[in-house]
């Protein structure tokens, strides 16, 4: 009898290398995730002294007489705002934030900046504005009559562009910074990223005057950076997938449809066993005359006579009530006390040296069928 369904370790052997792949691309997306969202509280943090820190252009605003007030939770950040001095709220990764939040926080700040907002976020806080691509930070002229970047000049910028139609709305730097001016609420600000911030670049061109002009305009800066281990933050709505790039998961997606369709393919049909004629009946016993052959033309007397050792041994194991891994001294030891052999005999026979040739095998095979017949008798 036959069966066309595929048993346990087929079905295993067709799947287990595409479960390794995926299993390999969603742990490299976690931990890139993972590594990603431990470097918040370094990058634009203006405790930091890296090139990507924010130490010097703190340093400037505080000595212009703007108090720094640096928050890393939803709960700290809104408790800033609620008391003192009117403030500039810079916000370093605003897609972390919930748009909820970000659009509360037009009416609570004064002036808002964020730093790299993606199409979610600016939808939310400017909705006259779009995200127009991506762009390489590079020295810009400010070509627009906003006064920071008139009195910047020229400035490194990047990050994103970002599009608009609305006259209210300016857009400088070759479009990598979008002011809306006289607006119901905050001024909101948009930086295509970070570059004119950052220590290693503060000092190069105009960067320093156009990051002092859109952060200094108030008593006091609220310099909030978000960390994804916020509670505040995992309580509203960001899971560890939400921070993936959408690439990553795009790729996984199409991943799975092509294993299913794969798996599809490769499928057999599962059904009930079915009665097969076999072509050709073979007795047992040429069975074993063949193989003996096989064994004469290959001269390997030695497997020959490893062969039927462990055959005995393993017929002989349960009759002496022995596991089948039992040690040779304790084999020949139970065979010797059913036998009236010495110990060392049965060891011999049974565990010693392999057969010189043709001659030594055959009374090695009628050396251990006599002790089988004297153990079972």
């Amino acid at each position: 009898m036959t069966t066309i369904s595929p048993g346990a370790v087929a079905l295993w052997r067709r799947v287990r290398l595409p479960a390794a792949i995926i299993t390999i691309i969603l742990a490299v997306s976690l931990l890139a995730a993972l590594l990603n969202s431990g470097d918040s509280t370094e990058e634009l943090a203006p405790e930091s002294y890296r090139p990507d820190g924010a130490h010097a252009l703190a340093e400037l605003l505080t000595a212009q007489g703007v108090r720094v007030e640096v928050t890393r939770t939803l709960a700290d950040t809104e408790r800033a705002l609620a008391g003192g001095p009117p403030a500039t709220l810079l916000v370093t990764r605003p897609d972390l934030v919930p748009d909820g939040r970000l659009t509360g926080y037009t009416r609570t700040a004064r002036e808002l900046v964020l730093v790299g907002a993606g199409p979610g976020t600016v939808a939310a806080v400017l909705p006259e504005v779009a995200v127009a691509g991506a762009a390489e930070p590079a020295a810009r002229q400010p070509d627009c009559a906003l006064e920071a970047g008139v009195a910047a000049g020229q400035a490194d910028t990047g990050g994103l562009h970002y599009a608009t139609t609305d006259p209210a709305v300016v857009a400088c730097y070759e479009d990598t910074v979008v002011r809306r001016m006289n607006p119901p609420g905050a001024a909101v600000t948009l930086l295509g990223d970070g570059t004119p911030l950052v220590n290693e670049r503060i000092a190069d061109n105009g960067n320093a005057a156009l990051a002092m002009r859109l952060l200094g305009g108030q008593p006091r800066l609220v310099w909030y950076l978000p960390t994804p281990g916020d509670p505040d933050l995992a309580a509203e709505e960001k899971t560890v997938t939400g921070l993936l790039p959408d690439g990553i998961v795009f790729g996984v997606i199409q991943l799975a449809v092509a294993v299913v369709l794969f798996g599809l393919w490769r499928a057999r049909r599962l059904g009930p066993v079915v009665t097969e004629p076999l072509p050709v009946v073979v007795r047992a016993a040429e069975t074993v005359e063949g193989r003996a052959r096989l064994y004469r033309r290959s001269g390997d007397t030695a497997h020959a006579a490893a062969v039927l050792r462990a055959a005995v041994v393993a017929r002989l194991a349960p009759r002496l009530g022995l596991p089948p891994d039992a040690e040779p001294d304790a084999v020949a030891a139970a065979v010797a006390a059913r036998t009236t052999r010495p110990p060392a005999e049965v060891a011999h026979l049974l565990y010693g040296p392999a057969p010189a040739g043709d001659a030594d095998l055959v009374r090695l095979a009628a050396g251990l069928d006599a002790l089988e017949t004297e153990v079972t008798a």
